[in-house]
């Protein structure tokens, strides 16, 4: 006697999980230009290596022999499997059952997947498709009765943010729950066209609030990567594969282990001789920040996050001689690179991950300080900045300032002011510093005479040729005001050599940090 009858019925089973919603339902779902879950993970993981849980969970009919007369599998599809040789979580919305909905699923398969995660100390990768929340009106009435609305695994799903990376992929039209999944990771990318992420659709919204809009535009890729709602917007489906395996790439697999270090065929001491005339000596003229990152770490190694919201400042992930580090830049191409409120809470969220996960931060500094005006009044500049400066006071992980430009007022202090434990502060020549700008300044100071003056231009060069001399950073550096002023070409070498000590910090900074993960 075997087991062997049972081994067929589990393989019969399987097969019926495998045609998840039916053939018509697959075949509409491809029409759509969108892989199913199954191809999604077998595209995203290394080789073979998904290994399912729960790969026959669903809602199965009976006939009077108790044989199966029907099956429709959950529409959640989960397991452990490797990214580059590393492992992961991999979670999946099978959008072709009920649209991804929670009435389709099984809720313990979902709390389940992020526990486990959280057990292992695993890495989590969310493929969201559909709305994952509480299902249709419809329950209702098969119920016979409504409900106080639950978010079942959500303590671990906002406590495991603070132990291992978790990172999300919109893949269609996802609202409710499932778009709180992919707001709530440490990295979302969404695909250009294909994917809508909303509170709610389009029939509700019209209910609700009387606009009539399309999904695209409702929540479209351009507008909730331009709003900070979701980071990145990919291409394609594999194009968001990729995003998502290179973010991870830089991050250790939880917050008890280091960063992972590789090797770099970047001489960690080169020195570019366009750093040296790249900062423009009219204090007025833009450059790229991003060229600018790409000059001093290691050759394509610059991952960014967030182009294309609170866009006068740039983040991502960076290599210097193999150790992963977060950078930020700021762009003074983008309203002159002041922080606005949306900068703001970007660098805020951006530290917060960075000292999460024990990368130093690496700071090319040129910050005129925060937005004034009544647009920045009325977006809360002040809140939101304040809350960023305590991000950055909060983080106990290694922190090198590099000031290439301006550093003035209260934005550019928090930016500055932390030359303490493993943390470093040099500048350039061409750095200018304050507690507001001097052009501005002279206008406040002397604004009698320069309003009584004949020639008023003239009176307002002949001071600010007056102040000249003083804002020169030799001057500050005489006071040790600064710490170093540098050639702009050895910031690699300098950078590279001090990263490499970072990391010998790093090993006494290991766990969860005090406070938890503010998504």
């Amino acid at each position: 006697m075997t087991w062997q009858p049972e081994i067929e019925e589990l393989s019969a089973r399987k097969s019926l999980a495998a045609e998840l919603g039916g053939e018509d339902r697959v075949d509409r779902h491809r029409q759509a230009g969108k892989l199913t879950v199954r191809e999604r993970i077998d595209t995203l993981v290394d080789g073979s290596s998904f290994r399912e849980i729960g790969s026959v969970a669903g809602f199965t009919d009976y006939d009077e022999d108790g044989a199966i007369s029907g099956f429709t599998p959950a529409n959640f599809v989960f397991g452990r499997a490797t990214l580059d040789g590393r492992p992961v979580v991999v979670a999946g919305d099978d959008f072709t059952v009920r649209g991804g909905a929670a009435d389709a699923s099984i809720w313990r398969k979902m709390t389940y997947s992020e526990g486990i995660a959280r057990e292992l100390r695993l890495p989590v990768v969310r493929l969201v498709d559909g709305s994952g929340g509480g299902g249709s009106v419809k329950t209702y009435l098969d119920w016979g009765r409504t409900y106080v609305p639950p978010l079942p695994g959500w303590r671990d799903q906002m406590e495991i943010l603070s132990e291992v990376p978790v990172v999300a992929a919109a893949l269609g039209s996802v609202a409710g729950l499932g778009a709180a999944r992919v707001a709530g990771s440490h990295f979302s990318v969404m695909v250009d066209g294909l994917s809508q992420v909303f509170v709610a659709g389009p029939p509700l919204v019209s209910y609700a609030s009387h606009e009539d809009v399309t999904k695209e535009d409702l929540g479209g890729a351009r507008m909730q990567t331009a709003n900070g709602v979701v980071d990145n917007r990919a291409s394609s489906e594999e194009d968001a594969f990729f995003q998502l395996r290179r973010f991870l790439s830089y991050l250790p697999g939880n917050v008890w282990e280091l960063p992972p270090v590789g090797s770099s065929d970047d001489d960690p001491g080169r020195r570019d001789e366009r750093l040296l005339s790249f900062i423009p000596r009219d204090r007025r003229e833009p450059y790229d920040p991003r060229l600018l990152i790409d000059l001093v770490v290691d050759r394509e190694s610059f991952f960014e996050i967030g182009r294309w919201w609170g866009r006068s400042m740039v983040v991502g992930f960076v290599e210097f001689d193999g150790h992963p580090a977060g950078i930020t830049a700021t762009d003074p191409g983008y309203l002159g690179g002041t922080m606005t409120a949306d900068a703001a809470e970007k660098l805020r969220r951006f530290v917060d991950l960075c000292d999460t996960f024990h990368l130093p931060i690496v700071n090319l500094v040129d910050q005129p300080g925060f937005e004034i005006g009544v647009r920045a009044e009325q977006a809360a500049t002040l809140r939101r900045g304040v809350g960023m400066i305590a991000a950055l006071y909060q983080a106990t992980v290694p922190y090198f300032s590099v000031i290439v430009r301006r550093v003035f007022g209260i934005g550019g202090a928090a930016m500055v002011d932390r030359a303490e434990r493993a943390n470093m502060r040099v500048a350039w020549p061409s750095g200018d510093w304050g507690s507001l700008p001097l052009e501005g300044g002279v206008e406040a100071a002397f604004r009698r005479r320069l309003d009584a003056a004949e020639d008023r231009e003239a009176l307002r060069a002949e001071l600010l040729a007056e102040f000249e001399p003083v804002r020169s950073p030799f001057r500050t550096a005489e006071a040790f005001d600064i710490e170093e002023v540098i050639d702009p070409r050895d910031t690699r070498p300098l950078v590279c050599e001090w990263v490499r000590d970072a990391y010998r910090v790093l090993p006494h900074q290991l766990g969860p940090k005090a406070r938890g993960y503010r998504p």
